[in-house]
């Protein structure tokens, strides 16, 4: 069963423009840079929210406890997420599955992999993920190339790797 997780979360968060393309929806139209440069650039002015150097955007909704770890690349972790599109179209969420996704922190969108490792287990942020850090110009089926990605995000664990036992 935990494997099933696993390939379902890739599937979602990796492989979705593989996937999401043989669905038989019709393609979404590409989003223009300058609209998700826009939306980035108000985003950014949204009380609580941080911009990374490299233009990823964060607020954190909830701490966790201060003591706990920061998922390293080599960790799996166990996340609780909702996947839209600026619009508000939940594309994917496994709030909705019922069921937390556990999976390596490595693959997944650089998005993701810049955020998590800033995060400890108890933490939820909402994410704005920038094209150049999501799925890019890809194709993604429902997701349209070029899109800006927003996610609900919380941490539940982390398991480390073996190279990471035994640090703080």
């Amino acid at each position: 069963m935990a494997i099933t997780r696993r390939l379902t979360l890739l599937g979602a968060l990796c492989l979705a423009p593989l996937a999401l393309s043989a669905c038989g929806k019709k393609k979404p139209a590409a989003v223009p840079p300058s609209v998700a440069k826009a939306f980035m650039e108000k985003n950014a002015k949204t009380p609580g929210v941080v911009m990374t150097k490299s233009g990823l955007q964060y607020q954190i909704v909830h701490s966790g406890p201060p003591e706990g770890l920061h998922p390293k690349p080599g960790d799996e972790i166990k996340v609780d997420y909702e996947g839209k599109l600026t619009d508000g179209e939940v594309f994917d969420s496994s709030y909705a599955r019922g069921v937390p996704a556990v999976m390596p922190l490595r693959g997944l969108v650089q998005g993701w992999m810049e955020a998590l490792p800033l995060m400890r287990p108890g933490d939820e942020w909402t994410l704005w993920v920038p094209p150049d850090l999501g799925y890019g110009d890809q194709d993604g089926g429902q997701i349209p190339p070029g899109s800006v990605l927003v996610f609900k995000l919380e941490l539940i664990g982390v398991l480390p790797d073996e190279s990471s036992i035994g640090r703080a």
